[in-house]
């Protein structure tokens, strides 16, 4: 992959964190923003927030993700890239960005949940560990994002929707849009799996639609799976679809993106490791690929 940040960009963002901490904030609150939509009312997202839940794995390699400096140049490139709205991220993450002058005219998306640690004897009771709702709203955050995973023989699983419900809440009075990812999940040899047939993902939209004391600013994040007509007509609320593991074939991925793409509802993607860590590691390709299937006047 042709390297975007320099050694010299990472040498600066060191010594900020080092000596100069208060810049960071302003350098995320200042920044040029935007409308969360605006053009044809799409949305690219790109993911970063999996390696605060301890998920470093990228196919074959469970360290990919280990490497912070490369992730950011992968970020970097992405952000760069026609069509990219947006990032995803942990506040490590987005504060890494904002710090290298990467956020101007980027919707941020803070992601909130990140205590169920992959592989964890609690992993279902994901409390919330990373932004809340006042500290995004106070610092600019345009969306915030949590991960609802219910397992019904955990009993870990009620902590979970409780810290949900007073998420979504909080960010309606708030009028900050918040994004669920919502999966029917279960332990198998010791492993959370997800249940990715269609009437488990339908059910898990119906749980997680109802969570919190209001549903005016929630959106979905959903798995494209099998019949996703079926799984648009579980919701009317605005959709955004995850991109799923990398190691998939990338045409079949990027098809199947393509056809859910067309369904009354979805408005756009929400991608991480898949298009940061292409199989031919041309990140520039794989996210433009995906840009021109969200915004097809690309």
């Amino acid at each position: 992959m042709t390297q975007f940040l320099t050694a010299d960009d990472f040498a600066r963002l060191r010594d900020i964190r080092a000596t100069q901490p208060a810049t960071i904030g302003a350098a995320l609150a200042d920044r040029r923003r935007r409308e969360v939509l605006r053009g044809d009312g799409r949305l690219f997202i790109v993911a970063a927030d999996h390696p605060a839940r301890g998920a470093l794995g990228v196919g074959s390699n469970p360290m990919a993700m280990g490497d912070r400096y490369g992730l950011l140049d992968r970020l970097a490139t992405a952000l760069s890239r026609p069509g990219v709205d947006g990032v995803l991220g942990t506040p490590d993450i987005i504060d890494d960005l904002a710090t290298l002058g990467l956020l101007d005219d980027k919707i941020v998306v803070g992601s909130m949940n990140r205590g169920g640690l992959r592989g964890a004897s609690f992993e279902m009771d994901d409390r919330m560990t990373a932004y809340d709702v006042a500290t995004m709203v106070a610092s600019g955050i345009d969306f915030a994002k949590t991960l609802v995973r219910v397992d019904l023989d955990d009993p870990g699983t009620v902590s979970t929707l409780t810290a949900m419900t007073d998420a979504v809440t909080q960010a309606s009075a708030a009028g900050l849009p918040i994004m669920l990812e919502p999966f029917l999940s279960s332990r198998v040899d010791g492993r959370i799996v997800n249940d990715l047939s269609t009437d488990a993902v339908i059910l898990s939209i119906a749980i997680a639609s109802g969570l919190g004391a209001a549903s005016a600013y929630t959106w979905m994040k959903l798995p494209v799976v099998d019949d996703m007509e079926r799984v648009m007509a579980a919701t009317t609320m605005p959709t955004l679809l995850l991109g799923g593991d990398a190691g998939v074939d990338p045409d079949e991925t990027f098809a199947a993106w393509e056809d859910a793409l067309s369904l009354p509802g979805v408005r756009g993607l929400t991608v991480g490791r898949t298009l940061l860590y292409p199989p031919d590691d041309d990140v520039a390709a794989a996210v433009d690929t995906a840009a021109g299937l969200v915004h097809t006047d690309l």
